[in-house]
């Protein structure tokens, strides 16, 4: 028994032995493993002051967008315009059905040319009456002088009284003349007023009717495009309803909806960046833009504000383009890195740090914005340390950078 125990122990030992002897580990031999590399570049990373942004999508529209309808009832009989048409002010766009309206404007034409009829017969009676009135004035002045010199030959006995007293009734007489002619005088001027307001309501008829003919031509009120067309030949027009849709060509806003955090920081004249979505035909075009406008009233539905930014002229933008307006939110501290020296795996970025042996260690990083040739790191560094600038010269991790 006690020799199988001093066998067993013995076992036991030459294990430990072997195996103690199995785990150490030469520091020359480790020491030949490791690589060296020469001539990599090496940065201490420090915090420095980048303009912060913040973004808002949104929808392009024009500056300028008519709704063409129609102010009367009626058939259109022809559309002279379709979709991606340019048109000019005053180009006619549609025609309606309109034939009440032109028997309408008969009408009132037949009765302003009566009314103006009249106003011949009307003056040729009062330049009669005129005529009459000086007639009637000249026969008083001469029925007066004659009266003046049969009361001077009355006072001197050459004349009887029958002679006086005829002549003092021929100047009554004319003196009643000049009074009745002149009251016909304005009589006929009365009427002639009378003629001319009937005349001034016929022509104001026939303007109104004529209006009512222009309207079954429906013409452009603005140059620009037409982007839409809500109604084509045979269909019914009623007043309100939309014919055309036509923007203004040349002027276009964008329209995006900001969050109410960040509405204070932006103000009327502020310029902004607009990114335009590679899917709206626009790929990598990026433009300058002012806020034109801020709607003070928020939407009750998702809390956030309307903001509208003028876009310069350009024949690449389009209504209804999708689109990314770019603000400045001030200025803040940040890790920069440069783009070489990011190792990416995938969604994962990583970097090699450089220790205090100058082993170069990869390590897991979080990248936030990406600016040219630097990346923001948002965590997994700290200030100063050391990091490989081009990753590239890095074969694998544990190299000694000398």
């Amino acid at each position: 028994m006690k020799r199988s125990l001093t066998f067993i122990s013995l076992i036991l030992m030459l294990m430990t032995g072997v195996l103690t002897g199995c785990g150490r580990r030469d520091p020359e031999s480790a020491a030949e493993r490791t690589v060296s590399v020469t001539g990599v570049a090496t940065l201490a990373v420090r915090p420095v002051a980048v303009d912060t942004t913040f973004e808002a999508a949104g929808v392009v529209r024009a500056k300028i967008s008519t709704v063409i309808s129609s102010k009367v009832v009626g058939t259109i009989l022809a559309m002279r315009v379709r979709e991606g048409d340019r048109v000019r002010t005053g180009q006619l766009l549609a025609e309606l059905e309109n034939r009440e309206a032109r028997a309408q404007l008969e009408k009132a034409l037949a009765g302003l040319r009566e009314a103006q009829g009249s106003t011949e017969e009307l003056d040729r009676n009062l330049k009669a009456a005129l005529a009459a009135r000086v007639a009637a004035d000249a026969g008083r002045r001469l029925a007066e002088s004659t009266l003046r010199r049969y009361q001077t030959l009355r006072e001197r006995r050459s004349v009887s009284d029958q002679e006086f007293d005829e002549v003092e009734a021929r100047a009554q007489v004319a003196v009643a003349e000049v009074d009745r002619t002149e009251k016909m005088r304005q009589v006929l001027e009365a009427r002639r007023q009378m003629v001319e307001a009937r005349i001034g309501q016929a022509q104001a008829e026939v303007n109104a009717v004529q209006a009512l003919v222009g309207y079954a031509r429906i013409t452009a009120p603005i140059d620009g495009l037409v982007i839409a067309k809500q109604a084509d030949t045979g269909s019914l027009a009623t007043p309100g309803a939309p014919l055309l849709t036509i923007e203004g060509g040349g002027n276009f806003r964008l329209e995006v909806a900001l969050e109410q955090s960040r509405i204070g920081a932006i103000s009327p004249g502020m310029s902004a960046k607009v990114r335009f979505d590679p899917a709206g035909g626009a790929e990598g075009m990026e433009l300058s833009g002012r806020v034109a406008e801020i709607v003070p009233a928020a939407d009750p539905a998702t809390r956030t504000f309307t903001v509208r930014i003028d876009l310069p002229s350009n024949s690449a933008i389009r209504s209804g383009q999708f689109a990314r307006a770019v603000f400045s939110g001030g200025r803040r501290e940040a890790l920069l890195v440069p783009t070489a020296a990011v190792v990416a795996h995938g969604q994962l970025a990583s970097v090699y740090v450089v220790d205090e042996r100058g082993i170069a260690r990869l390590r897991l990083i979080t990248r936030g914005r990406t600016d040219g040739e630097q990346v923001e790191v948002l965590s997994g560094l700290q200030p100063e340390e050391k990091i490989v600038t081009v990753a590239a010269l890095i074969t694998r991790e544990g190299v000694q950078i000398k």
